[in-house]
């Protein structure tokens, strides 16, 4: 029993490092306001990842269409730096992603096109970005009451088509 409360640990971290990785690639697809797929310079396959911090509205859900559309605009077919720290319990990819140096998710939050992903109370990475986009009540926060992308799976679930 001892030592299984000590090996589970020690996976959990050499699962976690292994998944640590900084490259540069090209963003070859955007699936949604949070989610884009690169090819890594080195070669390989292509990588889906979930910018980090970050939770654009469902591609069905008022904004979301514009939050895809937002990030295409600004990564499609662009060269940009990858850094991913682990792969969560549903087993996607979250990396911080830089375009000539700034953080996308910062870009996305700061525009209105997605909240700052707080968990358990705290405001989560882009509380500053997400407080400037209410201010300036600009994209999702010009809304009166916009409706968060974690109450609306909730009240209706996922809407992505699965296509890719």
């Amino acid at each position: 029993m001892i030592l299984r409360c000590l090996t589970l640990p020690v996976l959990c971290l050499a699962f976690s490092a292994q998944a640590r990785e900084a490259f540069d690639a090209q963003v070859t697809y955007v699936t949604d306001g949070d989610t884009l797929w690169v090819q890594a310079d080195r070669g390989g396959a292509a990588h889906k990842l979930r910018l980090t911090g970050i939770d654009a509205p469902e591609i069905c859900q008022h904004g979301g269409k514009a939050a895809r559309d937002f990030l295409t605009q600004l990564a499609l077919h662009r060269r940009v730096a990858v850094n991913v720290s682990y792969v969560d319990r549903y087993g996607r990819r979250p990396a911080t992603v830089r375009l000539d140096g700034a953080d996308l998710a910062a870009q996305m939050v700061r525009a209105g096109h997605a909240w700052s992903d707080g968990w358990r109370g705290r405001p989560g990475l882009y509380a500053a970005e997400e407080a400037y986009a209410r201010q300036a009540r600009v994209g999702v926060f010009a809304a009166n009451r916009p409706e968060s992308p974690r109450a609306f799976r909730k009240r209706h679930g996922s809407c992505h088509t699965g296509t890719r």
